[in-house]
């Protein structure tokens, strides 16, 4: 199998995280890409229409994306019983995607508009977004983020991490101290330190 990533990609992270925790990286091939919205690459293109990563070569069939396609297609293919959880994991790991968008969205608001064309408006939409969900996962989802490694787990460490990463000052903290203690112990997990982005 074939994997096109960048290493700044919370999507990315979520599959990189998935290999390190089964011990099946050396099962995959990576190939780092570089790709924007604006730019894509085709060599991505090729492989997932959307010009979108992660994107995974498989010997089987045609290739597949989207990171929840992928992850629940390693997951089945190395028996991992990441979705152990049912839906509750998968609930989870939509809400952490959801998190993942706004904040990419913000991300590409700042980095590739200029400053003319930037929205102050769109970018505090996706802002609440991000501290709503955050506020949802402190209020109700702590006893399954506490529970056994799932896929929503997963999922929602990588969507904190990239908040953090790209939106250092964004206050998810603030009021959820039960998810913020959470986080600072699964984020020492060797998973996490193994893919953590390189600044930029």
């Amino acid at each position: 199998m074939k994997l096109h990533y960048a290493p700044t990609s919370p999507f990315v992270r979520k599959v990189m995280v998935l290999l390190h925790e089964t011990g099946k990286l050396d099962q995959v091939e990576l190939l780092q890409v570089h790709t924007t919205p604006i730019t894509p690459s085709a060599e991505v293109r090729a492989s997932n229409p959307l010009a979108k990563i992660p994107a995974l070569e498989r010997g089987d069939g045609p290739a597949l994306y989207d990171s929840r396609v992928i992850c629940a297609y390693l997951n089945e293919r190395f028996g991992s019983g990441l979705y152990a959880g049912g839906w509750d994991s998968r609930v989870l790991e939509a809400t952490a995607d959801g998190i993942m968008e706004a904040a990419v969205l913000m991300t590409y608001e700042r980095r590739l508009r200029n400053e003319a064309q930037q929205s102050e408006d769109w970018f505090e939409a996706q802002k609440g977004k991000v501290l709503g969900a955050c506020a949802a996962l402190n209020a109700r989802w702590i006893s399954h983020l506490q529970g056994s490694l799932d896929m929503g787990q997963i999922a929602v460490a990588c969507a904190l991490a990239y908040v953090d990463f790209r939106h250092p000052n964004l206050g998810w903290r603030i009021g959820n101290e039960a998810l913020e203690d959470w986080f600072t112990t699964f984020d020492s997990r060797e998973s996490m330190q193994a893919t953590r982005p390189p600044e930029s």
